[in-house]
């Protein structure tokens, strides 16, 4: 073996130490070499035949570093006395020449040859997971169902058409307004995954009832590996404290900004003016406000609610309203959060109930275009001119012009962009509902005090102390009778007041023996998810949960399917609010609702009302408080026990009811949800993601990646594994593996059933950090490997490069959709020879071994020409087969953005939902596109060298 020929000024790097940074000779003696190590501030001397060092020698097009921080491109290379002098070009274009001795002495190599040529390099391995990584992320930036892969949720099509609707837009601002029980909270959850895992959105706030703030943060982590901080008044507590160590200029902070995702209460920030203003200057891309229907407004005054909530809005660019009842509050108050999504569309009430009445003519148009199934040439189509202009041409000549003019009139109507909502009645999925209902005395303590009529005869106990109501009112007997009854059965008990919930649980536990939980406002919402979980629990759990009216609210039980109504609320959506916590989609039981009711008294009335007028017991009821408006006079004497009433509300409210339902039907519901669930498009997307989930891709690459980082894996079950830090495990790796180790499933169904059991996905935060930890490294750029092949003679060099598009741009333009990494892998040898074709990837995988390192590292330098050689072969293959790809790209990103443009342009001549900022941003976005395309490049990837034995 030949000596290096060290010279002193020579710049080398250790094979064996490269955190030792870019090491200098000092001195040359005899049989040894100093060199000093400047970024680790060492000297270390080596046996001049055997040292570990490889030489540094940067090529024609290299950046280089000096130690002054300049930063320069390698022209051309001359050697003086042995040491390189380089002719680089700085920033301005001068020209200069700069030796090696004035090189920066930390350096990283980003070239592939230049780490293997500074002794860099890795195993097979490496390369192979480098590889695989590139090309499973690249064909899923070219997935229509990226995006929606991780999500721990069933593959429900209202959910999943819902989410790719709306997370695709830039800056959504809508109203998911699905019935109770049809999972809001899951749809807005899919839609922060997509718009965070797809760059379109980074800072995110959600704010909901305080009694929800645990719920929505268990329910971000568990099913959307989205960690959310929550902001309280704890946060400002702790800076008030730590106030008197600031100094008087300095900065107290914003809690708001710690973190990139923030879950607090609409309590907290309505009463709270300073957390309001930080919330307000912290900036957010994407707000989500649950249970909206709180936020009231009238023309003569807004709630402070709705005022927190619109200075956030106007300050915030993208914004989900969820309700289940989006007119509980009136029609005023439903415009009102319209209004909060667009005030600019939304700005006149007048106007808004004009267009309302509108809605049922363009249902008639649709429903006769679907049912003819073409477009007609007759009088008919003056209408569709009428509505549409000078665009029925254009929609005409589409390859489906009935679903296209269809498309058109939905989006140009109304609150079609802006407002999804599905009903039970189009939603399968649901077990249905049965009423029980038990005629009880109504004791004379009530009587005697004048509690049984009116809205205060609802709740008849809250005039009572505690002692007194419970040893005199029948319901309690009846309860505890019942859940004796029910004794294996999972029971919620929901009632109007907290102070009702308190004094029940007590007396179920003390009196009767009966295992039970209290839920209400009085507890603090650490007590409420314990009261929650004992609940939930099979064997020793509570059988009944005791509920106040929050308990209706967000909370989901359908584990349970046994529910009380131990008093009736005034208001029919409330009733709804009650019973959906139970009637969910998935419920695999019959919903059994158990109503006691006090002979003589207000719920007589409320009970007839509900049941018999609205049937709002044993079907949905949307719109009920539509109802109770247009007879509330009438409602009012009857509850307050005027004879003779009861009998002719019950009447009108069945006619109007059916009346109403049929208006919705052929009205702005009807039309809705044609908007809000295209069944054709969500089953393709559910396809797509089943296709996925079919193949052990994503379980193969993690074991690859498991093994290469030193994580054990151990198989738990079926479709179950466990991972685990070996003694081997490369620090920094992996981080997101515990080390007491990690169950995970590969089954979305094993998953849905096992909480505890991580779901894998390609979009699981350990995988997406593997991706980023192989490509944001140089792990595997470069390797050296060796086979036996019969007829090559010993010796001969091949080398397989990896070529991938680069195409520096910002994340949000999601330019890897239309110019994916797109690798490029060749084979080629010294004569530059393609042997792509011949010798596939994972054939000479199964052929190549590993080469001692002690071993390669003293052939790299002997081959340097070589390898340089085929560097530029490969590349030579690869040049041509990268300008038709940016063409294709620019082409493709014209085809996406041009007739979203154009559509966009043409709709905000009819409907001004459409914001002028939301066509500006595809604008913006085609020509940021197009700039970033045109200055795409072909950059190399990754390289193995294999030698034949």
């Amino acid at each position: 073996m030949e000596t290096p020929a060290f010279a002193v000024g020579q710049r080398w790097v250790s094979h064996s130490d490269a955190g030792l940074g870019l090491g200098i000779v000092t001195d040359v003696s005899g049989r040894t070499v100093t060199l000093g190590f400047p970024a680790a501030d060492e000297e270390r001397t080596y046996a001049s035949d055997s040292a570990p060092l490889s030489r540094i020698a940067f090529q024609m097009g290299d950046e280089i570093e000096t130690f002054d921080g300049q930063v320069l491109t390698v022209q051309a290379v001359d050697e003086m006395g042995g040491v390189l002098v380089y002719h680089a070009v700085d920033e301005t274009g001068n020209l200069q020449e700069i030796s090696e001795v004035r090189l920066a002495s930390q350096v990283s190599f980003s070239a592939p040859h230049q780490r293997l040529f500074a002794g860099q390099f890795d195993r097979n391995g490496a390369f192979r997971l480098r590889l695989a990584t590139l090309e499973h992320q690249d064909r899923l930036a070219r997935s229509t169902v990226q995006g929606l892969l991780g999500a721990r949720t069933q593959h429900l099509p209202h959910q999943l058409y819902i989410a790719h609707e709306v997370a695709r837009r830039f800056a959504p601002r809508v109203l998911l307004a699905d019935e109770v029980g049809l999972g809001k909270t899951i749809e807005a959850g899919l839609i922060l995954h997509y718009q965070l895992h797809t760059g379109l959105a980074r800072r995110v706030l959600i704010v909901v009832p305080e009694s929800l703030i645990h719920q929505w943060l268990v329910e971000m982590l568990r099913r959307f590996n989205l960690r959310f901080s929550i902001v309280d008044h704890s946060n400002y507590q702790a800076l008030a404290e730590s106030g008197s160590d600031m100094d008087l200029d300095q900065d107290p902070g914003n809690p708001f900004e710690d973190s990139q995702l923030v879950l607090c209460s609409l309590d907290f920030l309505t009463g709270h003016t300073l957390a309001q203003r930080d919330a307000v200057a912290a900036g957010w891309d994407l707000m989500v406000v649950d249970e909206a229907h709180h936020l009231g407004w009238s023309p003569e005054r807004a709630s402070r609610e709705y005022v927190t909530v619109e200075s956030l809005a106007e300050e915030t660019r993208g914004l989900l309203l969820l309700t289940a009842t989006p007119e509980q509050a009136g029609e005023e108050s439903h415009f009102a959060r319209l209004r909060l999504l667009d005030p600019h569309r939304f700005h006149d009430l007048e106007a808004f109930r004009q267009q309302e009445a509108d809605y049922q003519r363009v249902n008639g148009v649709v429903r006769d275009l679907l049912d003819a199934g073409e477009v007609p040439t007759d009088h008919r189509r003056q209408v569709l001119r009428d509505w549409l202009g000078d665009d029925l041409e254009r929609l005409e000549a589409d390859p489906d012009p009935v679903r296209a003019i269809v498309d058109a009139l939905l989006d140009r109507h109304g609150t079609g962009r802006v407002l999804f909502r599905n009903t039970r009645a189009s939603v399968e999925g649901f077990s249905g509902r049965r009423l029980h209902t038990y005629p009880l005395p109504c004791p004379e303590l009530y009587r005697e005090q004048g509690q049984i009529t009116g809205e205060d005869g609802l709740t008849p106990e809250q005039s009572f102390t505690d002692e007194t109501w419970l040893a005199e009112d029948p319901r309690v007997g009846w309860l505890e009778k019942t859940l004796k009854g029910l004794k294996k059965e999972k029971v919620v008990v929901i009632c109007a007041h907290a102070e009702t919930a308190m004094a029940l649980e007590v007396h179920l536990q003390l009196r009767a023996g009966i295992r039970s939980a209290a839920f209400h406002e009085h507890l603090s919402l650490i007590e409420r998810d314990r009261a929650a979980a004992y609940f939930a629990e099979d064997e020793q759990g509570a059988q009944a949960l005791i509920c106040s009216e929050i308990g209706s609210e967000g909370r989901n039980f359908q584990f349970a399917h046994h529910l009380v109504l131990f008093d009736l609320p005034a208001n029919p959506d409330l009733l709804e609010q009650r019973i959906g916590r139970l009637d969910r989609i998935g419920q695999g039981d019959v919903i059994e609702l158990h109503v006691p009711w006090l002979e003589g008294t207000a719920t007589e009335v409320q009970l007839a009302w509900f049941h018999d007028g609205l049937n709002a017991f044993e079907k949905s009821c949307a719109i009920g408080v539509p109802v109770q408006e247009q007879v509330r006079e009438q409602w009012q004497r009857a509850i307050e026990g005027v004879s003779g009433e009861m009998a002719p509300l019950v009447e009108q409210t069945r006619a109007l009811a059916s009346e109403l339902r049929q208006r919705l039907e052929e009205g702005r519901d009807a039309l809705i949800e044609l908007n809000s669930c295209r069944r054709d498009v969500a089953e393709e997307l559910i396809a797509g993601i089943e296709q996925e989930e079919d193949d052990d891709r994503v379980r193969e690459y993690v074991h690859t990646a498991c093994d290469i980082f030193g994580v054990d894996v151990e198989e738990h079950s079926t479709d179950a594994d466990i991972l685990k830090p070996s003694e081997q495990r490369h620090s920094g790796q992996l981080e997101l593996v515990p080390d007491d180790g990690i169950t995970v499933t590969w089954s979305r169904e094993k998953a849905l059933q096992r909480e505890d059991m991580a779901f894998m996905s390609w979009e699981h935060p350990l995988v997406t950090g593997v991706m980023d930890s192989v490509l944001g490294s140089g792990l595997g750029k470069a390797a050296l490997a060796t086979m036996s092949v019969k007829g090559l003679q010993p010796g001969t060099l091949m080398l397989e490069a990896v070529f991938v598009v680069h195409c520096p741009a910002p994340e949000h333009l999601q330019l890897s959709r239309y110019l994916p990494l797109s690798p490029r892998r060749l084979l080629v040898d010294v004569n530059g020879r393609d042997l792509t074709n011949v010798l596939p990837h994972d054939r000479l995988n199964g052929m190549c071994s590993n080469i001692p390192r002690r071993t390669a590292q003293t052939v790299v330098p002997r081959i340097r020409a070589e390898v340089e050689t085929m560097v530029d072969h490969a590349r030579a293959l690869a040049e041509p087969e990268f300008e038709p790809t940016r063409k294709a790209a620019l082409d493709q990103v014209r085809r996406m953005l041009e007739p979203e443009i154009r559509r966009l342009e043409a709709l905000q001549r009819y409907n001004p939902a459409i914001r002028e900022e939301e066509v500006a941003f595809f604008r913006d976005q085609l020509a940021a596109a197009e700039t970033a395309i045109s200055r795409a490049e072909l950059a190399l990837e990754g390289i193995r060298v294999v030698i034949t034995a």
